[in-house]
Formats: structure tokens, C-alpha cells, sequence
């Protein structure tokens, strides 16, 4: 392992190349001289959590599966309401 450490501000260009510019984290590394895990554990470190994120999703789609089992048992109740309404029509003579 290498003791050799880097200023705040050359990990930040470092990430920023990565996240910012688009590079490859190999290709940055291998520009910079500094170990693609190190880059990975920087850009790890930026990145924002997606614990909220995923949260928000989560509770947007239990939401929407509500609203669609809502809807599916008002329409149950419509297909039955019109099963009842056919049979009753059928047994009428004209």
C-alpha cells in the first residue's frame, strides 16, 4: 500500500473529471497516477446517497399501487353492476 496522499483539492479535479467530464475512472487514473480504487473510494464519497431517492420512489409507487387497487375495485364493481343489468335485459321478453 502507498502512504502518498493527495491534497483536497487534486481529489476533487480527480472526481471531477470522472463524474463531471465524463472520463473513464481507469483513464483518469492512469493519467493521474493514482490507483483506480482510491478514484472509486473519491468518487464514492461525492457521490449523494440514494437512500432518499430510492425512498421517494418507494413511496410514489406504493401510492400509485393504491390508487390502482382502488381503481380496479371500482371497476369490478361497474363489470358487475353491468353482468346483473345484461342478465336482467335478457330475461325480458319485448
Amino acid at each position: 500500500m502507498s502512504s502518498q496522499r493527495f491534497t483536497p483539492e487534486f481529489k476533487e479535479e480527480a472526481v471531477r473529471q470522472v463524474v463531471g467530464r465524463g472520463h473513464s475512472v481507469a483513464e483518469v487514473a492512469a493519467r493521474l497516477g493514482v490507483s483506480t480504487h482510491s478514484l472509486y473510494q473519491w468518487v464514492k464519497a461525492v457521490k449523494p446517497d440514494k437512500s432518499e431517492q430510492q425512498a421517494t420512489e418507494l413511496t410514489e409507487a406504493k401510492s400509485e399501487i393504491l390508487r390502482l387497487r382502488a381503481q380496479l375495485r371500482r371497476v369490478e364493481e361497474e363489470r358487475d353492476i353491468l353482468k346483473k343489468a345484461a342478465r336482467y335485459f335478457a330475461k325480458e321478453p319485448e
